[in-house]
């Protein structure tokens, strides 16, 4: 239905290829990362694709050292890089040889963290760069909020022929990434327990994390819930947005919120399939507030930080951006007449916001009481907001 869609990190992977020895391309499995590598090779000379799932290759790297230093003129590139922690000191001996950039291009479906807990020895080595899912400004227009909303973006849900062939693909992916990649993340965690947390989840999906509502309902304790939501969000499934700390004379929340980050996965773990089913639902704002907050948490600088803020009188921000003196205060309402309340502009006052925003799914923007009223893509490229955004 859809044609191909152009990656936004294609230049600045080039760009990282050419200043570091080893470049990572981390994100969930299935968003697009080995099409994005093949882009690349496109334009390179001389390439080696590895993929750890295919059994051929994995013989080819029996002696990865031997296999490296024969093909010390090419861009190697190892997808599923997670699957063998034990190279990464034979990449750090053989890149330290060969002293130039762009030697190693590695993929993974396991988080930062992860990674580089097994890959210390490539400290000063390694640059990295998250792939999401397609965002709103890579998708070639005209594309409707709904269909975005509700397929998500995940590269084969979205470009899928009918919203069916799109919602059976989502199943299958929650199906395989309970039944293949949690039992070799975590091979003590139970697939059934990773399934109903999930679904739990996803019924909590927009609101405030309450872990002792949660282990109570799954008959564990708080730690062992703990270990498998840094599971989660390691896999880049889910987000906990943490709580404004900033120097208040209020009350204010510290629980995080929680996140199915991507909307076509969050409705098919609740079984909805088509748009209609979504309006009626009670997830449908919640909906709608994480699919432009992992919009604009993933086009972030890096200096950015992010977070929500609630006080108990009931003031709350449902993103705030901060950088440098500019505070950035984001409300999100799914309503094509939508109105701040007055907590909202309580919490603006706060904090001391340089701007605010309410994004809707509305055609045309307004302004009122100092608050630009938008459609997502009016605020991603916005000049204004180049402070805050890539």
């Amino acid at each position: 239905m859809h044609g191909s869609v152009d990656r936004m990190l294609l230049d600045t992977l080039i760009q990282k290829m050419k200043q570091a020895p080893v470049v990572a391309i981390l994100g969930p499995r299935q968003c697009g990362k080995t099409t994005l590598a093949g882009m690349f090779a496109e334009q390179q000379e001389n390439m080696v694709m590895l993929d750890l799932e295919r059994p051929a290759d994995i013989r080819k790297l029996e002696d990865p050292e031997a296999f490296f230093m024969q093909n010390a003129e090419a861009v190697i590139c190892i997808d599923e890089i997670q699957r063998r922690p034990d190279l990464f000191p034979v990449i750090r001996f053989v890149s330290d040889r060969n002293k130039r950039p762009g030697q190693f291009l590695i993929l993974g479906s396991a988080s930062r963290e992860l990674i580089r807990q097994s890959s210390e020895s490539l400290a000063g080595r390694i640059s990295y760069l998250e792939l999401t899912p397609f965002l709103i400004t890579e998708i070639p227009h005209p594309i409707s909020y709904p269909e975005y909303q509700i397929r998500g973006g995940f590269p084969r849900s979205f470009l899928a022929r009918t919203s069916r062939e799109s919602f059976e693909w989502r199943l299958d992916f929650i199906r395989d990434f309970i039944e293949r990649d949690i039992p070799s993340l975590s091979p003590r965690t139970s697939p059934q327990s990773m399934n109903r947390l999930l679904v739990m989840i996803a019924h909590s999906h927009g609101q405030l994390l309450n872990m002792n509502n949660i282990a109570k309902s799954m008959g564990k304790d708080s730690k062992t819930i703990l270990k498998h939501l840094d599971l989660l969000e390691g896999a880049f499934v889910i987000r906990r947005l943490q709580p404004y700390f900033g120097n208040l004379k209020k009350r204010l929340v510290k629980s995080p919120k929680i996140y199915i980050r991507d909307t076509g996965i969050l409705h098919a773990l609740l079984q909805i399939s088509e748009w209609n089913d979504l309006a009626g639902h009670p997830v449908y704002g919640f909906s709608w507030e994480s699919m432009c907050i992992e919009n604009i948490i993933s086009r972030l600088k890096p200096e950015v930080r992010f977070s929500f803020l609630r006080t108990s009188n009931g003031a709350e921000v449902d993103l705030v951006l901060e950088t440098g003196h500019d505070i950035s205060c984001i409300e999100f309402k799914v309503s094509t007449a939508p109105k701040a309340e007055k907590g909202f502009y309580i919490a603006r006052e706060d904090i001391g916001a340089t701007d605010s925003w309410v994004l809707a799914p509305i055609r045309d923007g307004w302004e009122s009481n100092k608050t630009r009223y938008a459609n997502l893509n009016e605020f991603l490229t916005h000049p204004e907001n180049s402070r805050f955004l890539l």
